[in-house]
Parts: structure tokens; C-alpha cells; sequence
């Protein structure tokens, strides 16, 4: 559109600069120099609602001198962002924002004034979510940046120091340890990237001036204004990402509230449930989020069905990778020319999932337990990310002597 716009404007110039230059000057509109077409950036990695997408730099295309050729020209810096402002409480949305919410829960309206005027409208937060949609990232893309060494290696790290937590969650909520790491390891990169937004000023930012999910932002700061009192947090202090996740395990306040638990093995005196300082309390919230959401103790979770090249051309142009129900049986995917285990009866709920290889298309069999991660981040190719960094982190550690293992229990995400 830039380089379109451009030309328009060469265009109205034209007469002008062949009255100046007579013979020199208007020539046709310059053609898209494919040296300076920069490829499009990098499609976002579904990483729950915390992920910041990958911006390109984009250059707009300019027009060529129409005499001599003349030195590149240094390309105007973009303008800075408008800075932080404080909200306007008495802006009609947020006075029945307040009005409602303290009616609701029998919170003092000044209360949740005095909270508010400490939340700023941040732009760069709704710059960052109104970025143009990307380019979709087929699997063996998103896998290569996320199922990498260094986090399979972290992975392994991370599951050695913590042996004994993450063994106390499964055998109370019968969830794989190296599945709970993995989801760990791909929000936060086992903790060391939880978010530097304040929480209040995105929930604020997105529930007061970003219609599209308004509704959505406003529920979640509520569920928010809930939480620090329960947990006494301080909400001029609590990070997160640009919407709103927090902590290691990156739980939107509403999940904060419902599905984290406070660990019995860091010996802590009160009842918080700290997502932020406390490893055995990150632990044990996302098995109980995997639980409740019916997570099937030792069962499969995703299968790698055999099919022949016919049966691939046939069946992957019908999968939706929108598509997160298990909507296919096992004996369905037998009938289409897919073969999967034995102990797989035919009855199984099962999703299909499209899994393109560099070389060639792929379908894999996700089950119950795949669907059970889709509930934590909508996406299949997560899921699928979840699952085979968790399986190479388990082939890693079976490598591992157990004597070899640091277990502790104490420490912090960094």
C-alpha cells in the first residue's frame, strides 16, 4: 500500500517537474525494487496469551532521483510512541466499571478508585496487539524455535533440580512431570521470562480502550482487583506480559484465581498461592490446571499415525488447524488409511492434526490428554510443541543416572 501510495504521488508531481526539468524529468513510477522488499516478519509463536508476536522492520519504498543518482537517503526515524497517561476515572465505562464491580463484590468504591488511579493507559500496549495478523508458521517452523537445545537442555535442568516437586504433583494429580516442565519451559523459559508490564495499566489498557476484547479485559481486571486482595499482592507492583499473564506458568487472573494451589513442600507458613517466588506452588497450579481439565494419568498423547503418501494428499487439505475437538474416532482414522497402535480401540475419541514436515505432509493422532493442553493454550501447534519438548526432555533424563539429580526444595523462579 505504501509503495501504491507513492506512486500516486509521483503521479501529481509529474506536471510540475516537467515544467522544471523539461526534458530531465517525470518519468513512469518506479517499480517495487525486490532488494528492498524486506521478507514479512516472523509469524507469532502461540505461546499462550502472553506471547509478544515478532514485528518485522518494514522500509517503505521511495522513487529513485529522475537525474543523476544521488546517495542513499537515511530513512526518517519512526515516531516515538505517545508516553504512559493516567486514566481519567470519570470516563463513563470506568465509572460503571467501578459502580458495578463494587455492588458485585461488596468493595468499597473508593477502594477500587484509589486502585485504579494508579493504572496508566499504556499505547504501546495496544500497538503491540493490534499488530497486522502474521504470516501462519507451518509445524516444523514453529517447532524449530520453540523444541530447541538450549530449552530441552533447560528442560532437563529445570526437571533434575525440581525431581522431587514435580514427582509430588503427579502422584497426586497423575500428570507427567516432563509435560508440566514443558508447559513451564514454553511460556517462561522455565521462569526467566515472566513479562515486565505492570498487570494493572494492560488490564486497564485493554478492558477501557481496546474494543474488540473490551468485555473480555474488564472481566479479567475484576478477577485481577479480587486477587491482589486475597493474595495480598501489590497491583502497582505485580509484572506480567502485555495482557495480562503472570508468573511462571503465566495465568490471566480468572485462571490465577480458580486453578492455582498452594504446594505443601516449600514449607511456607501462610495460604498464598505465589505463582512468582514459589517453584512448588508453580508446580502444582498447572497440574491441577491439566487435572481439572481432565487429564488422563500414564495415557498417550499424541500418536504418530502411519499413512501412505495417497492417503496424506487426500486427508490433509480437509483438517482445520483451527479445529481443537476431538471430533474423529480411532476406528475413523483406520477407515481414511491411517494406522495407529493396537491398543488404540476403534471407539477412542481422536483429533487429526496437521503436522507438514520441511519435505513432505504429516498428520499426527492427538487424544484425550492432547486436548487437555489445547485447554491451557488454543493452539495445536503449541500442543504439539508442549508435547515433544516434554517426550525428548524424558528420553534425555532416562539418560541421567538418578544419583546424578540435584533435587531441592527450596528456590524460586528466576
Amino acid at each position: 500500500m505504501k509503495h501504491t501510495q507513492g506512486a500516486l504521488r509521483i503521479r501529481s508531481f509529474c506536471p510540475i517537474l516537467f515544467t522544471l526539468f523539461a526534458l530531465t524529468a517525470c518519468v513512469a513510477p518506479p517499480k517495487k525494487n525486490a532488494a528492498t522488499q524486506l521478507s514479512p516478519g516472523t509469524a507469532a509463536l502461540s505461546v499462550g496469551i502472553n506471547s509478544d508476536a515478532a514485528q518485522a522492520a518494514s522500509q517503505p519504498g521511495g522513487a529513485g532521483s529522475t537525474t543523476a543518482p544521488s546517495a542513499p537517503v537515511t530513512p526518517t526515524p519512526p515516531a516515538a510512541p505517545p508516553e504512559p497517561t493516567p486514566f481519567d476515572l470519570e470516563r463513563e465505562n470506568i465509572r460503571t466499571f467501578i459502580t458495578e464491580t463494587s455492588k458485585k463484590h461488596s468493595i468499597p468504591e473508593s477502594e477500587i478508585r484509589d486502585l485504579l488511579s494508579q493504572g496508566l493507559y499504556q499505547p504501546r500496549i495496544i500497538a503491540a496487539i493490534t499488530r497486522p495478523a502474521e504470516t501462519v508458521l507451518r509445524w516444523w517452523e514453529y517447532s524449530n524455535r520453540l523444541v530447541t537445545p538450549e530449552r530441552i537442555a533447560r528442560g532437563v535442568e529445570f526437571s533434575k533440580e525440581h525431581r522431587t516437586r514435580l514427582e509430588a504433583a503427579r502422584d497426586q494429580t497423575g500428570v507427567s512431570p516432563a509435560y508440566i516442565a514443558a508447559i513451564i519451559g514454553v511460556e517462561t523459559n522455565y521462569g526467566r521470562n515472566k513479562g515486565s508490564w505492570r498487570v494493572l495499566d494492560a488490564l486497564m489498557t485493554l478492558g477501557f480502550d481496546y474494543p474488540p476484547r473490551s468485555r473480555f479485559f474488564r472481566s479479567e481486571l475484576e478477577q485481577f482487583l479480587l486477587l491482589v486482595r486475597e493474595e495480598s499482592l501489590d497491583p502497582a507492583a505485580t509484572l506480567g506480559s502485555y495482557a495480562g499473564a503472570m508468573g511462571a506458568p503465566q495465568f490471566m487472573p480468572s485462571s490465577y484465581r480458580r486453578f492455582a494451589v498452594n504446594g505443601t513442600l516449600d514449607g511456607a507458613i501462610d495460604a498464598r498461592r505465589d505463582l512468582f517466588s514459589q517453584w512448588d506452588d508453580v508446580i502444582s497450579s498447572v497440574a491441577n490446571y491439566f487435572s481439572v481439565h481432565g487429564w488422563e494419568r500414564d495415557a498417550p498423547v499424541l500418536l504418530e499415525a502411519g499413512a501412505s503418501a495417497e492417503t496424506l494428499a487426500t486427508v490433509m487439505p480437509t483438517l482445520e488447524r483451527r479445529n481443537l475437538d476431538l471430533n474423529q474416532t480411532a476406528g475413523g482414522a483406520r477407515s481414511l488409511g491411517f494406522t495407529l497402535p493396537e491398543s488404540i480401540a476403534d471407539a477412542t475419541k481422536v483429533i487429526l492434526v496437521p503436522a507438514e514436515l520441511a519435505d513432505r505432509p504429516n498428520v499426527r493422532v492427538g487424544l484425550r490428554n492432547f486436548h487437555v493442553i489445547t485447554r491451557y493454550n488454543r493452539s495445536i501447534l503449541y500442543a504439539m510443541a508442549v508435547h515433544d519438548l516434554a517426550k525428548t526432555i524424558e528420553t534425555e533424563l532416562a539418560r541421567t543416572p538418578a544419583s546424578e539429580d540435584a533435587a531441592t526444595a527450596s528456590g524460586s523462579p528466576r
